[in-house]
């Protein structure tokens, strides 16, 4: 028997955890169920702290945690499903395509960043959606202390007043600050669709939000949207043209791509209808996970977010319950009733908040610390030990705050 998981972000290491965990306890054997991860780097992309400096710096190897548990890692893209057949097309790095056949499949591919077709978005804005990017913009970062000031050199634009443009905005002026020097005259402006910063976050929070935002002297433009970029700026849908030699996008996920190869319903987002087994119900054998999926987390009518914090739980769930299909025991449904959200606040701090209203619970350097926390311990990778890998995995603990 075969279990394939696609994906080594999140929710795919979690799945790869969880399903070898079941396999542990109930004492079968690798070789009776193989289980096999697919991804193109046997690596996990920190991928909430891409809005930091060094990017590059922001993986974590997952290659010993995988042989720790007896995970196989196959290296390459998955490019093509075929449900009927249960077969996975894979793309090594040397172009040959290979053939990986399974008994259940674990689809957790992750999200991408949405571009919609404004004239001059793919050619002139950055991004902080895959590391590639990310390393990108801070080359292009770096790159401004060797022109000259004026013409919008010291302006960065941040097209969308969500979850990743408040951080990325709030971290621009300290990292402007440390490229150009303390005297440049730095300038930071988000740039909202919606009559308000922080629309998805609801009324609660957005008061620190917004004093944040004044204290780093970020602007705001709300009610707008980006109509065009060029070369040396953006001009809104108002017609307000603001002069800037960095746009970065920030404005909105969708589920990667490959989601579509599966041949059952999607949300707007492009992510697959599940069960509360997280299984896919058209399609024998499939189940999605994390950003990839829609799935319930209670039965209040809460659906799972892109975000971390869901992606590991769901994976767990996810991995967990196309084990136990094979194995012949019972699923765990996915529940996560807990939700947190950690907004980082640059050189202001941070927010933090608890339940879907978004109960504020800590603010400033307090919620500072437990952000730095979040980001640079409980999100990273258990360390490569067998016992402790597998431990970690348990679907009912995994993000349980």
């Amino acid at each position: 028997m075969r279990l394939v998981i696609i994906g080594a972000g999140f929710a795919g290491m979690y799945a790869a955890l969880s399903a070898a965990r079941l396999r542990d306890i109930k004492g079968v054997p690798p070789g009776e169920l193989e289980i096999a991860l697919v991804a193109p780097e046997p690596t996990l992309v920190v991928r909430p702290r891409l809005y930091e400096p060094k990017p590059e710096t922001l993986m974590a190897p997952l290659q010993d945690v995988l042989e720790a548990i007896d995970v196989v890692y196959t290296q390459g893209r998955a490019e093509a499903i075929d449900t009927k057949s249960r077969a996975v097309e894979v793309v090594t790095p040397t172009g040959t395509r290979e053939t990986v056949t399974y008994d259940r499949l674990v689809v957790a591919t992750g999200s991408r960043l949405f571009r919609p077709n404004i004239p001059g978005l793919a050619e002139h804005a950055f991004s902080v959606d895959q590391l590639d990017d990310a390393i990108t913009l801070d080359r292009h970062l770096h790159s401004l202390a060797d022109r000259p000031a004026g013409h919008g050199r010291d302006t960065v634009i941040v097209a969308g007043g969500g979850f990743t443009g408040i951080e990325v905005a709030t971290e621009m002026p300290a990292r402007l600050r440390a490229i150009l020097g303390e005297s440049a005259k730095t300038r930071v402006v988000i740039v909202e669709r919606n009559d308000a910063i922080a629309h998805d976050m609801g009324a609660g929070p957005r008061p620190v939000i917004e004093d944040a935002l004044r204290k780093l002297g970020v602007e705001t433009r709300l009610g707008v949207g980006v109509a065009a970029l060029d070369e040396s700026g953006v001009t809104l849908a108002d017609g307000e043209r603001i002069e800037s030699a960095t746009v970065i996008w920030a404005a909105g996920m969708r589920a990667a791509p490959l989601t579509t190869q599966i041949p059952a319903e999607r949300d707007n987002f492009g992510r697959l209808l599940v069960d509360r087994d997280l299984r896919v119900p058209s399609v024998h054998g499939v189940f999605a996970t994390g950003d990839a999926a829609r799935a319930a987390c209670d039965d209040l009518g809460n659906y799972a977010l892109m975000s971390c914090q869901h992606a590991t739980r769901m994976g767990a769930f996810a991995g967990n319950n196309a084990a136990a299909e094979l194995l012949g025991v019972p699923t765990k449904p996915y529940h996560q009733k807990a939700y947190v959200t950690c907004l980082d606040l640059g050189e202001a701090g941070a927010l933090f908040t608890r339940g879907w209203d978004r109960k504020v619970e800590m603010v400033g350097e307090q919620a500072k610390k437990t952000k730095q926390e979040i980001n640079t311990v409980w999100i990273y990778p258990p360390r490569a030990q067998r016992a402790a890998a597998l431990a970690s995995a348990d679907p009912e603990r995994v993000t349980d705050l």
